[in-house]
């Protein structure tokens, strides 16, 4: 009796540490998804702005640089910093990325930009509670879509040079799939992640900002392939 007790006692406080840790990742993921709209909102709807950004190539090409090292930056060395540090960082990539992502207010209307928030947002909700709830190990599948990323990269590449519509729409059906799957893996990898390792507040606070990272990361690109999908592009 005594032993049942204490193995329910640590299947609740196990509970309740997952489900506090999870809602502090969504909190972080929605907060830098809200930066980002209000930074892209601003620059795409403040003719100031948008011509000092998106006319101006270098500071477009520093803007860019940037995000990719704040991302690097903190997935590679996220052990070596502070979890408030990180967590600045992460702030900062969401605010920087929100900048460069003003040009879809100029680009698409705003009623198939809410459309196409609207389906991600949906799309990302369920999938990432099958990711979150379901007792298959999605490993093989988060690897098989990683080398999927791989490929769509290089062919994205490519079609800068060869700019073939077609293969363009190929590649925009491709990356929904693949970012409608990573949204389950990476909702499954980082409730394992915090199980494996969770232990003291430092360190918890570190794998929801990487958590929170990774998660934002799928939902900016499912948004801007369905956004595509969506059409709706001003004349």
């Amino acid at each position: 009796m005594y032993r049942d007790g204490m193995i329910r006692e640590a299947v609740v406080r196990t509970s309740s540490g997952v489900a506090a840790f999870l809602t502090g990742v969504y909190y972080w993921m929605t907060f830098a998804l809200g930066l980002s709209a209000l930074c892209a909102w601003a620059v795409g709807t403040t003719p100031a702005l948008r011509t000092m950004v998106f006319r101006n190539p270098v500071l477009l090409t520093v803007l860019i640089v940037a995000e990719l090292g704040l991302v690097i930056g903190i997935s590679w060395g996220i052990n070596k910093m502070a979890a408030a540090t990180a967590t600045a960082l992460f702030a900062l990539y969401a605010a920087l990325n929100g900048v460069t992502l003003g040009y879809i207010f100029v680009v698409y209307s705003l009623p198939a930009i809410t459309s196409a928030f609207l389906t991600t947002a949906a799309t990302f909700a369920v999938m990432a509670i099958i990711g979150t709830v379901t007792k298959r190990d999605l490993s093989k599948l988060g690897s098989i879509l990683f080398m999927a990323l791989i490929g769509l990269i290089i062919a994205s590449l490519i079609n800068i040079f060869m700019r073939n519509e077609m293969f363009g729409w190929i590649i925009t059906y491709i990356g929904v799939l693949i970012f409608v799957g990573l949204t389950a893996y990476d909702a499954q990898k980082i409730k394992r992640l915090y199980l494996q390792a969770g232990g003291d507040s430092e360190t918890n606070r570190k794998l929801t900002v990487i958590g929170a990272l990774e998660l934002y990361l799928d939902f900016i690109n499912l948004f801007l392939f369905l956004l595509r999908i969506f059409g709706g592009r001003r004349n």
